[in-house]
């Protein structure tokens, strides 16, 4: 006869420990150690009991923290040891969700970004002889769609848009069955019993499907593929004119397009390093930047004269077999006009696919969270996250200290949100572009289904403190009607906050905010910003000399305006005898001479030519006077081609110095005001090479060398040993490395963002940051339940 049990453990593990086939692990191991009890999913979490020898207990507890399953992420546990329980069944058991707590209490559980296709189903899918050979939704527990479909926590096929497809006797079998890999696998389905393909609205089969989608490409039309998180608009990559045509009918003349490409295309036409492979094919399945080679069979309209090229490999079954049939790299962009959300409905956004798409090829299992893919590069020895979506996004960030629900609401052009929980800080996809109103929707719905999944009432709202942004105008309205605190935060610091929290960071930081522009607290626009920060405060240390910005806005798509604004700034209306090569052009910017000399005397009066002291704008106004982008049709389409210049230059020269060396000087204010890096002895050298004749990618790499020293200097004025790189001029790949170096030479360590975007998208987590410092000496009114006004399932 066995003997008795003599004790039993209770387990409660937070982190992202559901949705990644931790409870069949925990199953199977606690079988193998001969162990009874049982194991659920909670509103934290994955709690259990589990009663059995000691030692064996202590076995199975050792073996889930250090070797949990491999999506798994554990942050922290807490276990306590009570007497056995009598006459306690053998075996184990994986219960319903068991609540802990009240039921009004906040669920604390993370919601998993959703995996892409692993390896076993890639095999799995090329097999005939296995059931789901050629299944387009084949997914295990290691991969498969989590956060686009699910409805509520915690996470159970019965809480995701799964829930409509019953699985059949065999999927039933597998899913009870310890021995099969698919025991407990909430999205497990098959061709018998999981969702359908449609062709053009109407239900078809797999192979129907794929090959008419190969007659609509091969023929060069336009494909809108439903993904994982919504439509892709495909083209072949080697027709010109299905670019064009996809370029005409998105409203995107000139930014880069992502291609779906297999390893082999990828290995044979891009130049790939062994970390960017690992990106490539990682579980996250991004967009990775990766310099393309010059026989690369793409049409010149994809990315234009980018050394780089955006590809991502197949996330889900149904792209895989598309490219198996259609060929080795199709261009694969959000299928969605410029500025809008990405289109996931097929019928709600009927008209919209039907403007963009020849044919149609969706499947019948409804996206709940519409999700972009994410967009990565390999950049000083670590992954940079240029946008937040498919496999990163929820993110989560842990934070111990005990603090109440805040809800933040970032920034304008690249949307997101941030929600503290208990122990976390979470971080919502990329929303697009507030400046239209769908975006806009999209963030108040996405902030209301947060709130309803976790069942919180946010005790205060941040924001920036820009007026016109729709982030802060949603924030202004949210706060008058929960009747909660509201604070703006000025947008370098959210920046630089975003990187402490990544790093946990508390301490006063000196951070480098670096990015486009952002409303400063004199009132006009930074951009180009050394900060001392805390969670409750922050100072001006130094910031870029200021120069007019012709037009305001304006200048955003036109950096010919930024370029005319450093030539004023610096020399007024004598600045063509100071740059005679761009005086005797005519026409150097675009403008005749009559628009030319209006543009002039209206900045000269001051008239819709707000200061600035941005880098991204000078680097807009250096790419301008370089002849790179006078117009640009996107954000940071003239620092990109400046970048792309430096990055040629640097891999043909490397460190060999062919131009002058260019200087940003850090200068002192003898008044006591903060520092100013002077842009003109910069300005003076560019235009001197220029009429040199030297090459625009040596001046371009110049430039770049400049700003990193740039950086360096201030570290070596302020004596600091740590400094926190942030804002979205750090996406450069050139100069981060450049800048890491420079601070590296004098002993000075450099921290950015790899978890989080560097870019605007990562602002709401610094405002999170500063907004937990105002809950800790202020006291909230709790809002009304009116607060949460959508369902958690609908």
């Amino acid at each position: 006869m066995a003997s008795a049990p003599d004790q039993r453990l209770r387990l409660q593990l937070q982190g992202l420990v559901q949705g990644v086939g931790f409870r069949p692990h925990v199953a199977r191991l606690a079988s193998a150690l001969q162990l009874s009890g049982w194991v659920a999913n909670g509103n934290c979490g994955v709690v259990m009991e589990l009663q059995g020898e000691r030692s064996a207990l202590e076995h199975l507890l050792e073996q889930l923290l250090q070797q949990p399953p491999s999506r798994a992420r554990i942050d922290r546990h807490q276990h306590r040891w009570l007497p056995p329980e009598p006459n306690q069944a053998p075996g184990i058991r994986i219960d319903p969700p068991r609540t802990e707590g009240p039921s009004t209490d906040a669920a604390q559980a993370l919601l998993g970004p959703d995996l892409a296709l692993c390896s076993r189903c890639l095999a799995e899918l090329a097999d005939p002889h296995n059931r789901r050979h050629r299944y387009p939704f084949i997914s295990c527990t290691d991969c498969g769609p989590r956060y686009s479909i699910q409805r509520s926590l915690p996470f159970e096929r019965a809480h995701t848009n799964l829930v409509a497809f019953p699985p059949c006797p065999q999927c039933q079998r597998e899913y009870g069955d310890p021995g099969d890999r698919r025991f407990h696998a909430q999205t497990i389905s098959c061709p018998q019993c999981g969702p359908q393909l449609r062709w053009n609205g109407e239900t078809t089969t797999v192979e129907a499907a794929i090959a008419a989608a190969h007659v609509c490409l091969r023929r060069g039309g336009l494909l809108a593929l439903q993904g994982v998180g919504g439509f892709h608009l495909l083209a072949r990559a080697d027709q010109p004119e299905a670019v064009r045509q996809c370029r005409r009918r998105k409203g995107r003349p000139d930014k880069p397009l992502a291609l779906l490409a297999s390893h082999p295309w990828i290995e044979r036409h891009c130049r790939v390093s062994p970390q960017e492979l690992e990106l490539w094919q990682s579980a996250v399945a991004p967009i990775v930047l990766l310099r393309r080679r010059p026989s690369a069979p793409v049409a010149d309209a994809v990315a234009g004269d980018s050394p780089w090229l955006g590809v991502m490999r197949a996330s889900n079954g149904l792209q895989q077999l598309l490219l198996e049939h259609g060929g080795e790299a199709l261009v694969a962009t959000s299928a969605n006009r410029s500025g809008e959300p990405i289109t996931s409905d097929e019928h709600s956004d009927g008209a919209a696919l039907a403007a963009l798409a020849d044919a149609v090829l969706s499947h019948t299992l409804p996206i709940r969270n519409p999700i972009d893919d994410s967009v990565l590069r390999w950049a000083a020895g670590a992954p940079l996250v240029l946008r937040i979506g498919r496999g990163l996004a929820p993110l989560a960030l842990p934070a111990p200290n005990a603090t109440e629900p805040t809800l933040a609401l970032g920034a304008h052009s690249k949307a997101s949100l941030a929600l503290r929980l208990e122990g976390y800080r979470l971080l919502s996809p990329d929303l697009g572009d507030l400046s239209g109103e769908r975006c806009g929707e999209r963030l108040m719905a996405t902030a209301e289904e947060w709130l309803a999944h976790h069942r919180l009432h946010p005790r205060a709202i941040a924001s920036d403190q820009h007026p016109a942004y729709g982030s802060t105008q949603l924030a202004q309205a949210l706060s008058q009607r929960w009747r909660l605190p509201w604070l703006q935060l000025q947008h370098h610091r959210a920046h630089v906050l975003a990187v402490m929290a990544e790093h946990g960071l508390n301490g006063p930081q000196l951070g480098v905010a670096w990015d486009g522009s952002g409303l400063g607290d004199d009132g006009t626009l930074w951009g180009g910003e050394a900060l001392l920060v805390t969670a409750t405060s922050a100072s001006r240390v130094a910031h870029l000399r200021p120069f007019p910005l012709p037009g305001g806005s304006l200048a955003l798509r036109e950096p010919r305006r930024a370029a005319l604004g450093l030539l004023l700034a610096a020399w007024g209306v004598n600045w063509r005898r100071h740059a005679p090569a761009l005086a005797e052009a005519s026409g150097w910017a675009g403008w005749s001479a009559v628009e030319l000399a209006g543009v002039e005397r209206a900045a000269r009066a001051g008239l819709q030519s707000p200061l600035c002291s941005s880098i991204g704008r000078l680097l807009d106004g250096l790419a301008a006077l370089l002849g790179l982008a006078t117009c640009s049709s996107y954000e940071a389409q003239a620092a990109q081609r400046l970048e792309g210049e430096a990055q040629r230059q640097w891999e043909r020269h490397g460190t060999q110095q062919s131009t002058s060396r260019y200087h940003l000087p850090l200068r002192p204010s003898p008044s006591g005001d903060p520092a100013h890096w002077d842009w003109r002895p910069l300005l003076r050298q560019v235009l001197h090479d220029r009429t040199a004749g030297h090459s625009t990618g040596a001046m371009a790499l110049a430039i770049h060398r400049a700003l990193a020293e740039a950086i360096a200097q201030l570290a070596q004025a302020q004596r600091c040993r740590q400094l926190v790189l942030a804002g979205g001029c750090f996406q450069n790949a050139l100069l981060l490395e450049l800048s890491e170096a420079a601070l590296a030479a004098q002993g000075c360590r450099a921290l950015w963002s790899q978890r989080l975007p560097s870019n605007d998208a990562a602002v709401a987590m610094g405002q999170l940051l500063a907004a937990e410092s105002l809950l800790k000496t202020t006291s909230a009114p709790r809002p009304p339940s009116a607060c949460v006004s959508r369902s958690p399932v609908s």
